[in-house]
């Protein structure tokens, strides 16, 4: 095994979409035995193109598909160090259930999904696991069949575990860093403030950067997050920003004129114009979004703590109602869409 990696057993990768391709394709490249387990659409991509792994750096690693380990269900007997839950969140019951039947006794499960609750349903699901939450910050896109780009930076985070570590040479030599803390909560509510965007660049039909150039999409962006910050105050909940800054300051630059948002936003537009959301990869290809993840969390945090957030239900509207209209939304038209 290369990279310097040491390993007890594979790490098994539960949901082999955008994220899990990327992460496992990471690992396998660097000499990490690596069982995929997906839906049989992205298997039979892989099992005839082969894997590919690239990123806004320009780096890339090609995987045959003799090289790769393809399952449509978790393999018996498996005994992984390690096992990365990479499905949308609301297949996290379901999967963790298998999981859970399939695995030995306090196995150690990462989830590396959108959202703050998944850890929790997944616990509920499968208790005698050991569960971790994860973070991955960056956007993954499928370019192709088999190829996944990552298109913005940035580190993975998890929750401390002897298994991840030891996953970390192996991450870098693709340019990852692995950090590892005590509590990723905090981190995970500024991660989903971040993630607002996603229904906006999945509405509007336009890649990542080619979006946050619009004013009228960085206007709705910025309303979902200013009334998300709201909600969290009054839930009394801390959060730990992903971007330079206070989240507060980081919306008062969204709705910045272009022109100026260009000039201070420099860092954050080094974006890769292939980057999209992986809500627009679900929208395009039929699939249910992770809405419920992301503004839905925000709905259901304000009716807990007796307040609303209009913005937010409205936006979990319009993307639910997106089979009914399949046609991207131009920036005023959004903005009139959310009421603002």
């Amino acid at each position: 095994m290369s990279a310097g990696v040491e390993s007890a057993g594979p790490v098994l990768v539960m949901g082999a979409g955008s994220i899990g391709c990327f992460l496992g394709g990471v690992l396998a490249a660097a000499g990490v035995p690596v069982i995929f387990v997906g839906r049989p659409r992205v298997l039979q991509a892989l099992s005839t193109q082969g894997l590919v792994v690239s990123d806004l750096e320009q780096r890339r690693q090609d995987l045959a598909p003799a090289q790769l380990q393809l399952h449509e269900q978790i393999p018996a007997g498996m005994q992984p160090s390690i096992t990365l839950l990479c499905v949308k969140s609301g297949a996290t019951a379901e999967a963790a259930a298998s999981l859970g039947q399939a695995l030995p006794p306090g196995s150690v499960v990462v989830s590396m999904q959108n959202g703050v609750g998944n850890v929790e349903r997944a616990r509920a699901a499968a208790p005698g696991l050991q569960w971790r939450a994860g973070m991955v910050p960056f956007n993954v896109a499928e370019l192709g069949p088999g190829h996944f780009h990552r298109g913005t930076g940035g580190a993975l985070y998890a929750e401390q575990d002897a298994a991840l570590a030891a996953l970390r040479p192996a991450f870098a030599a693709f340019g990852l860093k692995l950090k590892l803390l005590p509590d990723l909560r905090p981190l995970q509510w500024g991660k989903l403030l971040i993630n607002l965007n996603n229904p906006v660049n999945a509405l509007s039909g336009r890649p990542l950067r080619a979006e946050l150039l619009e004013r009228g999409y960085r206007r709705c962006f910025a309303a979902l997050q200013i009334e998300a910050l709201a909600v969290l105050k009054q839930a009394g909940i801390a959060v730990t920003p992903v971007t330079p800054g206070p989240p507060e300051r980081f919306a008062a630059l969204l709705k910045l004129p272009t022109p100026l948002f260009r000039l201070l936003a420099a860092r954050m537009l080094k974006i890769d114009a292939k980057a999209r959301s992986s809500m627009a990869d679900d929208l395009g290809l039929g699939r249910s979004t992770e809405i419920e993840a992301l503004c839905g969390e925000v709905v259901r945090l304000a009716e807990r703590h007796g307040t609303q957030a209009r913005l937010n239900a409205r936006m979990r509207e319009l993307v639910l109602g997106w089979p009914d209209r399949k046609r991207p939304y131009e920036p005023r038209e959004l903005v009139k869409a959310l009421g603002l």
